[in-house]
């Protein structure tokens, strides 16, 4: 098809737009009239509106008339209009559409842009369809007048250079020649100059003709789009011709513009700015707008748009950069701790900042501090970098601070060569050597660099799921994991044997291995490092006590033995030596314990050796199978002991007690296909008898074996519950395990009694050291309890204890929101998902007894008080239970329903008579259902109105209050 009108050959792309602005010149040069009216309707179809201006329309109407008539021809109703329509296509038509009014203007600059009636009528039109009621007409013609002024801005740039070189000629020319002669060269360059300055003068009409009448009236419309691209523009005339823009009073609509409520503008505005303040001669001129606007864009690293706050955190940069002692120490300090946070392009950002800032001094290679060798500058970038993570106090967010820089400092932070060399240094051979504090500071450090590296991933919490790394990616990856093993085989045991007495530097440094490439002990002929670190990890478990190193040495263990590596046999035998010697321990403790008379009267320390040798065993048995060493018998018999005897310190009960379910659990896991019956049934007794045990501990004087028994027991029906015994059936059957209601009644029970009783406080005068304390205990004990009532609500979850047990969970929902909402919340929708009717039914029994707990508190000749604080509560529950549903109210209809039907039951339940005469004792229950009327789809409303009608008679008995919660129920279910 052939495209007739500029709006088709524009809006299909068919030609260069060189030759589609060329043809309409000529056809201007032509008959200026009719090319204009093509021009006109041409702005006018790509507003969307169907009309057509005619020749008659042109000469005859004044412009007002003109836009009156357009108005009346656009569909208003229709909202849709070519710049906001979305696809390739679309997007394709808004560049050509620019790029048309850009080559319009340039190819017009040297005929007709001043013939005084182009750019008249173009501007005028323009100017009158930006000040239209309809938002397509005020979009469109707001980006053409602004890519018109843009494109002129240019043209007026080229006319100042062309009028200045003129003027330089007639200088040149005039001081060339002698005296009064005239001379024709300096005629024609004179008229040049007039001209020019003519050309100039015309030119700013026309600049001040689109901006007062387009910009001013649109750069605060109340369409965010015609906001966005005044913005826009006016930052690119800014950076274009700052000789006529660059000053205050242009430049304070970007700066009030930065408060607009909409993410969009604000974005445009800085990234405007941003093009200004990287350009250090244009900086000098920005002083008014920084003082005044400065504090605005400091704050705007916290805007809730992540794509503004990155880019305000860039344009902060680039202001510290560019202008000196603009941002003050505190600021700066303010802006660095964005490292931590969890949106990874502004931490990204962030860590540029900190990096440029503080990190990265220029001439740090040339002025290398003293003794610092080859590691100069990484020493003293290294020494920077800790003292900055120390002093911002959030200790624990390294991984977030190294994952922050990585793209920036990755050449120094892959340097562990000089990080390691730093840790190994002496006092002696130094004199500046590390504190104790940035010791530990730069072994976290150390490993977070490592796991980014091996990773190639950010952090837990940071960015979305694990990338697909590229090849390249892939290929540095594995270039860094070679070179971290190749590094640390050797430097690993040396660091161990410094720090083998610090148990929180050595939990670090031996989660190095995991990303090891342990292919290069045997390839590198390295076996006898490998000797030398499983000799510091057996020293360090001889050593410590501290459960997180003895489950980082048990990792190890682990991770270096694996079967389908060359090194599994020297790691074996180093690991059977070392169990041994710890159940040789273990052994000689407990012969000496069961020697005493009965087991009684150990000293402290005796219980402190016997605590410690089963904390180790216990710590290697989580990731290793030690039935071969037959634990369980030593464990259980101590357990048995102490529910004869209750004598047994505590400090023996929970690792014994954690020893035995381990022990079990490597059982279970070993059964397979072949397992014999005997060794089915001789498992199952074991079973039953540990959950036996685990049931007596739940009342154990000591609050953390009553804790801890009750995890383990949760835990433990949940595996039994759902094993899989490797595909054999008989297994399975033998050994799966659901509690019975006994069971099922002394789980809820612990739960009310340990996690929704608050313990009384007592008020104290205490110290600001003894109230941090405080403090520290209540988060450790709200720890605890969430903890707890996770594991229960697990149970209900997956159905190992039945669903009406999580009635009792939901009373609390509203009482104990802050600290256990999403947990309960959590157990609601899931317990939804499993069944939706059943859970319906569980909701509505909570309700049931909480109102009848309500009932009896209350005096029965007063009927039931709908004001007291109980039955508000219940309301606002019902309320909150109604919220969870959510909007989608087909999802729900069958749950809302039933609570309706078994909440009507429930509510005339006890009426004497099928008339319903007589007052239903629980009718005030109609109140608390009232809450969910609002979920009911309309035609399930009048199902529930006609289920309602079956219960009372027409008309009303009484009319009394005591009726009044069945008149409201049925409100609410007429409305």
């Amino acid at each position: 098809v052939e495209a007739v009108t500029l709006f088709e050959v524009v809006s299909m792309g068919k030609r260069a737009m060189q030759s589609v602005v060329d043809d309409w010149v000529e056809a201007y040069k032509q008959d200026r009239n009719v090319a204009l009216l093509d021009l006109i309707n041409f702005f006018i179809q790509c507003s969307g509106c169907q009309g057509m201006v005619t020749a008659e329309m042109f000469q005859s109407l004044h412009k007002k008339d003109v836009m009156r008539k357009m108005t009346e021809t656009f569909d208003e109703d229709n909202e849709d209009y070519p710049l906001i329509r979305t696809g390739p296509y679309w997007k394709k038509f808004k560049a050509n559409f620019c790029e048309f009014i850009a080559v319009l203007v340039q190819q017009c600059q040297c005929s007709i842009l001043y013939d005084s009636y182009l750019m008249d009528t173009v501007i005028s039109l323009l100017t009158g369809l930006a000040d239209s009621m309809v938002r397509a007409f005020r979009h469109t013609s707001t980006l053409a007048a602004m890519k018109l002024l843009t494109a002129v801005v240019s043209v007026q740039l080229n006319l100042d250079v062309n009028k200045h070189n003129a003027q330089r000629l007639y200088e040149v020319e005039k001081r060339r020649i002698s005296g009064k002669r005239t001379n024709y060269r300096l005629d024609q360059l004179e008229r040049k100059r007039k001209e020019y300055e003519q050309k100039l003068l015309e030119i700013q009409n026309m600049m001040n003709a689109i901006f007062k009448g387009t910009f001013l009236n649109r750069y605060r419309d109340v369409i965010p789009e015609i906001r966005a691209t005044c913005i826009e523009e006016i930052g690119s005339w800014i950076k274009t011709y700052p000789d006529a823009f660059l000053n205050d009073s242009y430049l304070k609509y970007i700066g009030w513009m930065l408060y607009d409520k909409q993410a969009e503008v604000r974005l445009k505005c800085l990234l405007g700015l941003q093009g200004i303040y990287s350009r250090k001669e244009l900086v000098s001129r920005m002083d008014l707008f920084t003082s005044r606007f400065k504090d605005r864009i400091v704050s705007m690293p916290l805007d809730k748009d992540h794509e503004v706050a990155v880019q305000a955190m860039k344009l902060l940069m680039l202001m510290s950069q560019n202008c000196e002692d603009v941002l003050s120490a505190e600021e700066c300090e303010t802006l660095y701790q964005f490292v931590y946070t969890t949106h990874r392009p502004l931490a990204v950002a962030a860590g540029e900042f900190l990096y440029k800032s503080l990190l990265s001094h220029e001439g740090d290679e040339e002025v290398q501090p003293k003794g610092g060798g080859k590691f100069g500058a990484s020493t003293d970038q290294l020494k920077r970098l800790i003292r900055f993570f120390l002093e911002s106090e959030l200790h624990k967010h390294v991984a977030y601070l190294i994952d922050s820089l990585w793209d920036w400092a990755g050449k120094f932070l892959k340097d562990w060569e000089c990080m390691t060399a730093l840790l190994l240094k002496n006092a002696e051979e130094d004199g500046e050597a590390l504190s104790d504090a940035h010791e530990s500071a730069l072994i976290e450090i150390i490993l977070a660099t490592v796991r980014e590296a091996a990773e190639g991933h950010p952090p837990v919490g940071r960015g979305a799921a694990k990338k697909i790394l590229s090849v390249k990616e892939k290929k540095i990856q594995l270039e860094d994991c070679t070179k971290i093993t190749e590094h640390f085989i050797m430097v690993l045991p040396q660091l161990l044997a410094k720090y083998s007495t610090d148990a929180q530097k050595v939990a670090n440094l031996l989660q190095i291995p995991q990303y090891y490439d342990l292919g290069v002990y045997s390839t590198g002929h390295l076996e006898k490092h490998l000797d030398a670190l499983l000799r510091e990890v057996k020293d360090i478990v001889a050593k410590h006590s501290d459960m997180s190193v003895l489950e980082a040495s048990s990792r190890t263990y682990y991770i270096l033995c694996r079967e389908e590596i060359a090194i599994y046999n020297q790691v074996d035998r180093a690991r059977t030596q070392l169990i041994d010697e710890l159940m040789g321990q273990l052994n000689q403790l407990l012969g000496g314990f069961w020697q005493k008379e009965e087991g009684f009267c150990m000293d402290a320390g005796e219980i402190s050796r016997m605590h410690s040798a089963l904390r180790r065993i216990a710590a290697f048995h989580n990731a290793h199978d030690l039935t071969k060493w037959n634990l369980y018998d030593k464990t259980l018999k101590l357990l048995v002991f102490e529910m004869e005897h209750g004598s047994l310190p505590v400090l023996m009960i929970l690792p014994a007690l954690q020893c035995t379910y381990f022990s079990l659990l490597w059982q279970l896991a070993a059964v397979s296909e072949n397992s014999p019956k005997e060794t089915l049934f001789a498992l199952r007794r074991e079973l039953r008898h540990f959950s036996q045990i685990c049931m007596c501990f739940l009342h154990h004087k000591g609050k953390d074996v009553r804790e801890k028994a009750f995890m383990i027991l949760c835990d433990w029906l949940l595996i039994l519950s759902h094993q899989d015994s490797n595909n054999n059936e008989e297994a399975i059957g033998l050994l799966d395990y659901l509690p019975n209601t006994s069971l099922q009644e002394k789980l809820l029970l612990f739960i009310q009694e340990h996690v929704f009783i608050e313990e009384e406080e007592e008020s104290k005068d205490l110290t600001e050291e003894e109230e941090r304390k405080e403090e520290s205990c209540k988060l450790d004990d709200l720890h605890k309890k969430r903890s707890l009532l996770a594991a229960y609500c697990k149970l209900i979850v997956y159905n190992v204890v039945e669903m009406t047990a999580a009635a009792e969970i939901y009373k609390y929902y509203v009482k104990t929101y802050n600290d256990f909402g999403d947990i309960i919340k959590e157990t609601l929708s899931r317990t939804r998902h499993n069944n939706k009717i059943q859970s319906a039914k569980t909701l509505i029994l909570c309700l049931q007894q909480l109102f009848q707990t309500h009932a009896e508190s209350q005096d029965s000749s007063n009927g039931v008080d709908f004001s007291s604080a109980s039955f508000t509560n219940m309301k606002e529950l019902a309320r909150r239970f109604s919220l969870t549903f959510g909007w989608d109210q087909v999802k729900s209809r069958e749950s809302v329903a039933m609570i309706h039907k078994e909440g009507i039951e429930f509510a005339f339940q006890g009426a004497t008579g099928v008339d319903g005469k007589c007052l239903p004792p629980n009718l005030s229950f109609l109140l608390i259902i009232s809450e969910f009327s609002n979920k009911l789809l309309k035609p399930d409303k009048r199902l529930v109105y006609a289920y309602l009608q079956r219960y009372i008679a027409e008309p009303l008995p009484c009319k009394g209050e005591e009726w009044q919660p069945l008149i409201w129920y049925r409100n609410s279910l007429l409305a």
